[in-house]
Order: C-alpha cells, then structure tokens, then sequence
C-alpha cells in the first residue's frame, strides 16, 4: 500500500533524511523507533505532503500511485490520515460539528464515539479545557471518522495515562482489524516511545530511525526489547 524508495530530504536546507527505504503492504501496522530528533516526525510530515520538507531524492508511492508532489488534500483524499502528537484546540467550533463535516459515508460512527468514552465531550469546542488524554481521544476520533486506508500514528502515549491508552489502544487495535490478520485490510505506521502501543497490535515489522537513517528492522518485540536493555546507542554504532 505505502512504498518509500530511496527518499532523502530536507528542511530549511538541512538534510533530515537520508535514502529512506521501506515498504507497507494492505493489512499491515509498522512500528518506528527511534531517539528523539532522529528524523521520524519528519518521515511523517514528508509522507503526509507538508510543503516545508523538501525532497531531494527518491519517491513516495501509495496505493501504487507516485504521490511524492501531491498535495496534502490530495493525499488525505486517497486515504492516509494522521493522528498529530500535540492535537490544537479549536476555538468557536464543536467537535460534533467538524466530524459531522468530514465523517465518512457508511462509517460506524456512533460506535466510536462511545468506545472513545466521547459522548460528554462531543458538543464542546475542540479541545478546549480538555485533559491530555481527551485531546488524544478527541484526535482519534476526527481521524477514524474520516476512515482512512492508511493511518499514521505520531507518538500515541504522550502525554496520556493508563486509562486513556487502554481507552485508545482498543480503539486502535479494533479500527486495524487486529482480530483478522488474514482479512486485514487497514494499514498503519505508528511511532512510539514507550512501546506501550505494542500491547494492543499485531504489528508485523518495527524499524529503528536514528540520525535520518533506517538502522535496523525486523520484529518489532524483539526491536523494543533490546531497546529496553541497550537502548538506541547499539543501532547508532551499527551505522558508523
């Protein structure tokens, strides 16, 4: 579904990529890892179309298509959403209303509302006065009415207790067919730090970025668990 080849890029003439290489097939989550500057947000931004990140090499291919000079709307339009770290508040305009407005035709969305635990919070104004975890869930929320093909995750756990990644972690887990690996049609690439995520996926690869790079990748429990022993510095050594 999604295939960077040999993608380098830039932002403000500093190169933040450098000949990124990976693949996602339909009915795959991919896991990224990696330290923090170390170029994974700027995948995102890249992949999403955010004009700023310039590439300089390589290209961008969904759904078979080169999207690489595809605008941001047309892309969201083929199916690739995102879920920002650090959701703003909207002041003046209701949740309710701005979901009513991009919601998918056909899509369960009641359900969602429900699982999200958003029934209270559905008629405020976005974000506003909102908790951590209520922005996070109020983001999901606007994301998965819009039910993309591909969904990227930024970093899911910040910022969020217990509850409210149980609360989103099912969600997740629900909205990418983790119960039919065989009949999977959604995909996803989320980056994590605490690896809390991994709990509620059936992730099938993880990669480590770190200084631009594709250190190393592989089954992503595995990956995290030698993160949790050796930390990133072991993959950083491996590229020198």
């Amino acid at each position: 579904m999604l295939e960077i080849k040999n993608l380098s890029v830039e932002i403000e003439n500093k190169k933040v990529l450098n000949n990124i290489n990976l693949k996602i097939p339909e009915g795959e989550t991919h896991i990224l890892f990696g330290p923090n500057g170390s170029g994974k947000t700027s995948l995102i931004m890249t992949i999403i179309g955010y004009p700023q990140y310039k590439v300089t090499g390589g290209s961008i291919l969904f759904k078979g298509e080169d999207i690489t000079s595809k605008s941001i709307e047309y892309r969201a339009k083929m199916g690739i959403g995102l879920a920002y770290q650090n959701p703003p508040v909207i002041k003046g305009l209701p949740l309710k209303k701005l979901v009513g407005l991009i919601q998918k035709e056909n899509f369960k969305l009641e359900a969602y509302i429900d699982n999200l635990k958003m029934r209270e919070l559905y008629e405020r104004e976005i974000n506003l006065g909102f908790s951590g975890g209520e922005k996070k869930r109020s983001e999901l929320l606007q994301i998965l009415a819009q039910n993309p093909d591909f969904l990227f995750l930024d970093e899911p756990e910040s910022g969020v207790d217990i509850e409210n990644m149980d609360i989103m972690g099912k969600v997740l887990a629900k909205f990418l067919e983790r119960e039919h690996i065989k009949k999977r049609k959604k995909s996803g690439l989320i980056i994590t730090h605490t690896g809390y995520i991994l709990d509620y996926m059936n992730a099938d690869k993880g990669y480590i970025l770190i200084d631009g790079h594709i250190g190393c990748d592989g089954n992503p429990y595995q990956i995290f668990e030698k993160i949790k022993t050796k930390g990133f510095q072991e993959c950083n050594s491996c590229l020198i």
